[in-house]
């Protein structure tokens, strides 16, 4: 035999004794693979189900959306399965608004159904900062991506990977005007009037007014505050009028007195916050105008400049 087919027939050997190996190691992955699937049916271990079953908005304003995302995990196995870590991501037209990691969320109890609380805030001041394009007043969509690591005997690790759409605004504050002052009666000492109000909603999404309270100046002179209870229906970029009676000395008034007392206008300010309810929960929002000037109006005179 030449040395040449003496060194091929050892490679040929060689290659036989590595399949022999490749075989061997497959066979015994199949044998704990087989046994592990015997366990699994035997026992009943299996993969959690789990389901994003909720996004609520608890609280909302002009600078911050807290959100509470509910998951909710079912355990089909016997015994408890630790829930490692919660990885969850919020975007917007794939740009991403928040992310975060929860560790050590808990565990989930054996036959057991729980749901999972994932608190988010969302910082209103650093989705406008970041992405310029995104408006007061508008509605964004989002997307939630929630990973859930559970750890499974027999099976291990396992991710679980949720998802839910929804949306959610980005709430801007009304306008305020004092279209009028209409005197119902005039005093040195006392006099009682009607101030006409214009609310005006900048949002795309109607505003159901609940309460208002305000502060309001005339002439640079605190006029008095007061809370009110008024139900109305601001639709989305619209506008609402509604009049509050006041009452105020002016005397008080010192020279601004003289142009009320002949029908000019004076300047007034107005602070408050308006009580309303929205698609999205309920929101507490401020009302504010600085340096306006209003129109003064006896009792009794024509309203030609009304719409």
């Amino acid at each position: 035999m030449s040395t040449s087919e003496r060194k091929h027939e050892k490679e040929e050997e060689k290659e036989q004794e590595g399949e022999h190996k490749e075989g061997f190691v497959e066979k015994v992955k199949d044998f704990f693979h087989d046994i592990g699937e015997k366990i699994e049916n035997t026992i009943g271990f299996g993969k959690p189900h789990a389901d994003v079953s909720g996004v609520h908005i608890p609280h909302i304003n002009l600078h911050k959306a807290e959100l509470v995302i509910d998951v909710t995990i079912q355990n089909p196995n016997p015994i408890p399965i630790p829930l490692v870590d919660i990885d969850y991501l919020i975007e917007s037209e794939s740009r991403k608004l928040v992310s975060g990691l929860i560790p050590d969320a808990g565990t989930i109890h054996a036959h057991g159904t729980e749901t999972v609380k994932i608190p988010i805030v969302l910082v209103f001041d650093d989705i406008k900062e970041t992405y310029k394009d995104i408006q007061p007043g508008s509605i964004i969509p989002y997307k939630i991506r929630v990973a859930l690591l559970v750890d499974i005997p027999i099976i291990g690790r396992v991710t679980i990977p949720l998802e839910k759409n929804g949306e959610i605004p980005i709430p801007y504050k009304p306008d305020v005007d004092v279209e009028k002052i209409k005197f119902r009666k005039f005093s040195f000492e006392q006099t009682t009037a009607d101030l006409h109000l214009k609310l005006e909603n900048k949002n795309d999404f109607d505003l159901g007014l609940n309460a208002l309270d305000y502060e309001i100046w005339l002439a640079d002179v605190n006029v008095g505050a007061a809370e009110l209870t008024e139900s109305a229906k601001i639709e989305k970029q619209g506008i609402s009028k509604m009049v509050i009676p006041i009452s105020f000395k002016p005397k008080e008034f010192g020279k601004g007195l003289w142009d009320i007392m002949r029908g000019r206008g004076t300047g007034y300010s107005i602070k408050g916050n308006v009580d309303v309810d929205t698609p999205f929960g309920r929101m507490k929002l401020p009302i504010v105008k600085e340096g306006g000037t209003t129109k003064i109006k006896k009792e009794g005179d024509d309203d030609d400049d009304e719409d």
